[in-house]
């Protein structure tokens, strides 16, 4: 019979503390994340700090639960525009129309912080996600991720539609940064890398404390032998809906991040192209593993800014990388670092 990490006499119980490889690994990305600004583009290292935070968002679901999303751009982008709307135009309507019912109101709020904006594009994601893991849970494999596509298209289009709060093809632009808690201008983009440090070092350690507490390993018992972890007992669909929700939640909180970093949200961030490239960034850096989405979304981000004289060849070479991935490294770079040194990264 398969092991699947639980057991029918004892409640599951959470993973070791961080094995010294891991710990070796973050103590190497902290030093790497304070010492960067000093070399590099400060932006370009906020737009892969942001981008890896939504592959590991991306990785908990289909690493950790074995659920393929083809839809996470929906909860990216959507908190992207909700965030950049917010900061920019606060919120302001005089009524509510109700089919034929106009409900008088008065609601008028000054443009958000930034801390504020990046909370409620994160809260909307996690609502989208609620909604949308309902539906999409019920099914399994390719129905799944079917279902995710389908869904994730409806976003596109409402997007798409509703120009006077997306702002269209033109999306939302000069999206102001704001002050962090009224106090600190954002506007230096030093400090703003502080502030996306911290949320992108939050948001990692976050996803490192639930997939090694003890509902972390039931969703890896779920992945494993999801006939088994019925028959012990849990609530496998209660568990699959929390980590779906929990998914989008961070993705949002990447997506209300980057909107704030670029100062713009487009139809790019919910088109279906956003969920492929996560998907590539996923399976780039490592399937599965802790560190392999964020140095998947590092190639990646690389790739796609120094290789822009290439044009479209860019994508072809993505492409390329894909199918050497698949092909030879099926574990991802990670994956096969982790392999030949005989510890879990």
């Amino acid at each position: 019979m398969a092991t699947t990490g639980v057991s029918a006499t004892a409640p599951v119980a959470a993973a070791p503390g961080m094995p010294p490889a891991q710990r070796v690994a973050l103590g190497v990305m902290v030093v790497c994340l304070v010492l960067a600004p000093f070399g590099l583009y400060p932006i370009l290292l906020m737009q892969v700090m942001c981008f890896a935070l939504f592959a590991c968002a991306f990785n908990l679901l289909i690493g950790y639960v074995g659920l393929l999303s083809f839809g996470h751009a929906a909860y990216f982008g959507m908190a992207s525009y909700v965030c950049a709307y917010l900061a920019k135009n606060g919120i302001a309507f005089s009524g509510i129309r109700i089919l034929w019912l106009v409900i008088p109101l008065n609601v008028s709020l000054p443009p958000f912080t930034p801390e504020l904006a990046i909370l409620a594009g994160t809260a909307t994601a996690a609502a989208l996600g609620l909604a949308f893991g309902a539906l999409a849970i019920r099914r399994q494999g390719i129905y799944f991720a079917m279902i995710t596509l389908a869904l994730a298209q409806l976003v596109y289009f409402f997007s798409v539609q509703a120009k006077g709060f997306t702002g269209g093809d033109d999306g939302i632009q000069a999206v102001p940064r704001g002050r962090l808690f009224g106090v600190v201008s954002l506007q230096d983009d030093r400090v703003l890398y502080v502030v996306v440090a911290a949320i992108f070092v939050f948001g990692f350690l976050m996803i490192y404390r639930i997939v090694h507490s003890p509902f972390g390993q039931v969703l890896k018992a779920i992945r494993e032998n999801e006939p088994r972890a019925i028959s012990l007992g849990y609530r496998v669909d209660q568990y699959k809906l929390a980590a779906f929700v929990l998914s989008a939640a961070i993705a949002g909180l990447a997506g209300a991040t980057k909107a704030i970093v670029f100062q713009l949200a487009s139809l790019t961030d919910v088109d279906w192209t956003m969920s492929g490239e996560v998907v590539l960034m996923t399976l780039v850096g490592g399937l599965g593993t802790v560190f392999g989405p964020v140095i998947g979304a590092l190639v990646i981000i690389a790739m796609q800014n120094y290789f822009a004289a290439l044009g479209a060849w860019v994508t072809i070479l993505q492409g390329v990388i894909f199918v050497a991935c698949v092909l030879l490294f099926r574990r991802g770079v990670i994956g096969e670092l982790g392999r030949l040194i005989k510890r879990p990264l």
